[in-house]
């Protein structure tokens, strides 16, 4: 039988195609694959078939009939590198609707299924529960997904991560029990899933630590005392506890205070509506020895009383909105600590009272300081500024007199600086401009300041926030303020701080908030607090005219320089500052006309002129009689303006 060598090699080859076509398409050449696993491919596709897919974001996958080469290329998909099985999908935060079908069963070899932060509907299928490979499970889900029963939970005995965030389980009442019976489950967040009551079978007393739970989060809940029987039958391992926003008004168990591994525990906003209510029994904290590592928030409870100085070696601290009362103390529980501290304190909101603390020294990892809204009284300690870590400073409305300490020049890393509504006095010193240039927001409103506004606050190339407002302060307005470069650059800071530390599952973090005079009233900001762009130096003693460097401050939203003496016109470039919300330039003696550029502030919602020497007619064809308050119109219209 003739031929070359080279024919007999390719008939062979080409018999070899033909025999391996028939084991299936996930057959290689070399190190390239000419295909995944036909079986689980129609699976993925056929699950794509339920999905509504606006943004094309499985572009990748095709549809039933249509190749589209490997699925182990296609988005989301990851396959192991011998079986080529499909071991990982991963569809999360792919903006995906519709219903998440059964097929997915099909990928027996599957270990890792995140399809958390869409947008399903329709009822969780049960044939899920197949995929008995399965190690982390996320279907955390921001649309209106049910499941009327975990049971099918059970059938995963590798499970360690399980994320059911958003998903209706109202009717899932056996849920304790399906969960006490996953040995390898240690991460498990059940927040906002409507969970039902629950009777209690056991006490509290007799815990039956059955699993190796170590981060829990039931939050948000309708969850009642009665949780807690069942709650301490999962375990007293927990690293991470949550169960904010909850029905929990009931005393907290002493059973808590065994939980020595807990770096975060959140009992924050158990009143209904978030509302403070009264109890007859004292709601009071249980003997818990913080740890170092401790991170932990009660905040928006009902809880009174003076607050234990064990609490204190926690790393992070949120006692704010509740009733405790007394002084404090910082000193450290125990000299045998761990070397990192306090870092996050927020104390604000109570009813605590005394002199401030004396032994910041021993705070140097603190970042956060928050006593707002309480009786603090006396003088500002000189040791606050051994604080070289703080970023945000908040000691709003308390009763503290005295200057502000020199000290305060070594917080070279301060972001926000809120001291308003106390008794502080003196002058504003000129190192607050000179080396803290780093701050965003300085709040020094309804003091009893006096001197003049010190040109170094013009060097603040990051404030955003500059309120003055209600003091004794006299002289011009710097002229030198068009140097305030985050007013006039477009962008906005928000005051944030990553404090993933204390939730090593999910990213945890800070973001600042400051009570801001916004139309009159005092507000609290906190994620727009970056968007309101003010300067405040209302109800001062102020004299000259208005800069017209002020002008070229284009992104400022709020400018009130209302309750000074200012004299001299309105500058005609007024209509520079194209982002002004609010505009108060009432009750001083200003002169002159309305300048007619104010017409081209679009965005102005907010106006008050009265009580000044104006005159002239106002610009016409524009927004501003409309903007004006009644008595402002009536002052105008005596002085011979035509509305």
């Amino acid at each position: 039988m003739g031929g070359s060598p080279f024919q007999h090699f390719l008939g062979f080859f080409l018999l070899l195609l033909c025999f391996n076509a028939g084991l299936g398409s996930n057959f290689m050449v070399g190190e390239a694959k000419v295909g995944c696993i036909e079986r689980e491919k129609q699976s993925l596709l056929h699950f794509k078939q339920g999905v509504i897919d606006e943004f094309g974001m499985l572009s990748s996958w095709g549809s039933i009939g249509e190749d589209k080469g490997d699925c182990c290329q296609w988005t989301g998909v990851e396959c192991d590198n011998r079986t080529d099985h499909v071991i990982m999908l991963d569809l999360s935060a792919k903006i995906l609707r519709g219903k998440i079908g059964p097929s997915l069963a099909e990928l027996h070899q599957l270990k890792h299924l995140n399809l958390g932060f869409n947008r399903f509907q329709g009822v969780l299928p049960t044939q899920l529960g197949n995929l008995s490979n399965l190690q982390s499970l996320n279907i955390q889900n921001l649309g209106n997904m049910t499941c009327e029963n975990l049971d099918w939970i059970s059938h995963f005995p590798l499970l360690t991560h399980l994320d059911l965030t958003g998903v209706n389980l109202s009717k899932a009442t056996n849920w304790p029990q399906i969960i006490s019976q996953m040995p390898s489950l240690i991460e498990l967040y059940l927040s906002f899933t409507r969970l039902p009551w629950t009777i209690p079978t056991i006490s509290i007393s007799h815990v039956n630590s059955s699993t190796s739970l170590a981060f829990l989060d039931l939050s948000s809940n309708d969850l009642t005392p009665t949780i807690y029987p069942r709650l301490f039958n999962f375990g007293s391992h927990f690293v991470y506890l949550g169960l904010s926003s909850n029905h929990l008004n009931d005393s907290i168990p002493e059973a808590f205070a065994s939980m020595t591994s807990l770096t975060y525990f959140d009992l924050c906003t158990n009143d209904l509506n978030g509302q403070f209510r009264m109890f007859s029994e004292t709601c009071t904290l249980p003997n818990i020895q913080a740890t170092s590592s401790l991170g932990m928030d009660m905040s928006s409870n009902c809880l009174e009383g003076s607050i234990p100085q064990s609490i204190f070696n926690a790393q992070w601290l949120d006692l704010s909105k509740n009733m405790f009362s007394g002084s404090i103390s910082l000193s450290r529980g125990s000299s045998n600590q761990s070397s990192v501290g306090l870092s996050h304190l927020d104390l604000s909101n109570n009813r605590l009272s005394g002199e401030l603390p004396k032994c910041w020294e021993q705070w140097k990892d603190l970042i956060v300081l928050n006593l707002a809204n309480n009786n603090f009284s006396g003088k500002s300690r000189n040791s606050i500024g051994l604080l070289h870590q703080i970023q945000t400073l908040h000691l709003h409305n308390n009763s503290l007199t005295g200057e502000l300490p020199s000290s305060l020049r070594n917080c070279t890393e301060l972001h926000l600086v809120d001291l308003g509504k106390n008794k502080l006095s003196g002058k504003i010193p000129t190192w607050m401009g000179e080396i803290l240039s780093g701050l965003i927001v300085v709040n020094l409103r309804s003091n009893e300041f006096n001197g003049s506004i010190p040109l170094s606050l013009c060097q603040l190339k990051r404030i955003q926030m500059l309120d003055l407002s209600n003091n004794n302060l006299f002289g011009t307005i710097p002229k030198c303020l068009n140097n305030l470069t985050a007013l006039i650059e477009n962008g906005n800071l928000i005051i944030s701080y990553d404090e993933s530390i204390y939730n090593r599952s999910r990213e945890h973090s800070y973001v600042d908030n400051t009570m801001v005079q916004w139309k009159g009233k005092e507000r609290e900001y906190k994620r727009t607090l970056g968007l309101i762009k003010s300067i405040d130096f209302a109800s001062n003693q102020l004299t000259g005219e208005i800069p017209i460097e002020v002008m070229d401050l284009v992104e400022l939203v709020s400018l009130n320089l209302s309750r000074n003496n200012l004299i001299g016109p309105i500058p005609t470039t007024i209509g520079q500052l194209k982002s002004l919300y609010f505009l108060d330039l009432s009750q001083n003696q200003l002169n002159g006309g309305i300048p007619h550029s104010l017409s081209q502030i679009a965005g102005l919602s907010v106006l008050d002129l009265s009580n000044n020497t104006l005159s002239g007619k106002i610009p016409s064809g524009t927004q501003l009689q409309s903007l004006m308050p009644p008595h402002t119109r009536e002052i105008l219209d005596s002085a011979g303006y035509h509305l």
